[in-house]
């Protein structure tokens, strides 16, 4: 059993210009695909400890939808430019879960290889019966392609 999911595509773009779009909480609710980030609040994060708030409707995905709107703040936990970001997800639960989702992004012939990463392995125990992934894998390949399709176009 895996506690980490990750999936991968090269997109003809630099990196500095994918990284640009996802330091920003502009471009994170721009390239989701799951449908759940509605509006954001914040600055884009320049350094490890930043944060902004996304606003969230969890209908979306219809799994919990009791939760219905409620918002989050992404906490930068890696900040390498043009290289790798992660943030975690702190939000109204308590304890917070812990789970990080990020990129990495590596130059390669054609643009930049980026990855995409949710990883669970430092959650608290109290979430450890939760379905892991909440995101499925599906969802995070699209939203590398909303991403390609961002970049490219500029």
């Amino acid at each position: 059993m895996t506690d980490r999911q990750e999936v991968a595509r090269t997109i003809a773009a630099d990196p500095a210009t994918i990284f640009d779009v996802l330091r920003d909480p502009k471009g994170h609710v721009a390239i989701d695909s799951s449908g759940m980030l509605q509006s954001f609040t914040g600055e884009p994060a320049t350094g490890v400890g930043d944060t902004f708030v996304i606003h969230m409707d969890r209908e979306a995905l219809n799994d919990y939808p009791e939760l219905g709107k409620y918002d989050v703040t992404c906490t930068f936990t890696t900040y390498e430019p043009d290289r790798e970001i992660a943030w975690t997800i702190l939000g109204q639960l308590r304890p917070q879960i812990g789970h990080v989702y990020g990129y990495t992004l590596e130059p390669v012939e054609g643009g930049t290889r980026v990855t995409s990463y949710c990883d669970w392995s430092n959650i608290d125990p109290v979430y450890a019966g939760l379905p892991w992934p909440i995101v499925p894998e599906s969802a995070l390949r699209a939203t590398l392609g909303i991403l390609a399709r961002t970049v490219e176009r500029h």
